[in-house]
């Protein structure tokens, strides 16, 4: 379902593992990026009433992960880091177009979401079957069927406003981009990276 050209190494999950503070505050923080771009894309084309609906329950939701996280955290007598610099989103956005219409730039930035969405959601099921921690494996099982569903919404707006722009040659050219730039991440016990 999510086309991705290449899943991540099942050893990554070791890593995860050795660190659970890090992961889960890097999670944390990757739940409050995902409300502000939602909020972000709202902001940008808020003409689009069913967009503007949709992507006010999606932050809502992504803040209620935020939330669910932090409980973990404190729950587990961690603290939350500070705030995570995400290269892999970073290194995706360079890919996004700059220029051109503001249609093109919508399109694009749902895409751009659909992909983090989608790698979050083959993250997270990774999670859920390799990880150890039974609490943990339950969480990301459940946070996995979220995320499918918030890649779904951005995937599919994307089609229905972009109608005179070759969406799925764009996600084809993204997921191309995405392959080729995923070999270099699942080396830390960060979400993306």
């Amino acid at each position: 379902m999510l086309h991705l050209k290449l899943e991540t190494d099942p050893r990554w999950v070791n890593i995860v593992e050795s660190n659970i503070e890090e992961i889960l505050t890097d999670h944390a923080w990757c739940e409050q990026k995902a409300a502000t771009n939602a909020i972000t894309i709202i902001t940008l084309n808020s003409e689009y009433p069913d967009l503007v609906t949709e992507l006010l329950e999606l932050a809502k939701e992504e803040l209620e992960h935020f939330e669910m996280v932090h409980e973990i955290i404190k729950k587990r007598g961690f603290k939350l880091g500070r705030e995570r610099k995400d290269s892999y989103v970073n290194e995706l956005y360079k890919f996004m177009n700059k220029g051109g219409s503001r249609l093109n730039s919508m399109v694009d930035r749902l895409l751009f979401s659909a992909m983090i969405e989608a790698r979050s959601c083959e993250r997270f099921k990774l999670l859920s079957k390799e990880i150890k921690d039974p609490e943990l494996s339950k969480f990301y099982h459940d946070l996995m069927i979220s995320e499918a569903g918030h890649y779904t919404t951005f995937i599919t707006f994307a089609r229905k406003y972009g109608k005179d722009i070759d969406v799925d040659k764009r996600w084809k050219e993204l997921v191309e981009f995405e392959g080729e730039m995923i070999k270099s991440y699942g080396k830390h016990e960060t979400i993306h990276g």
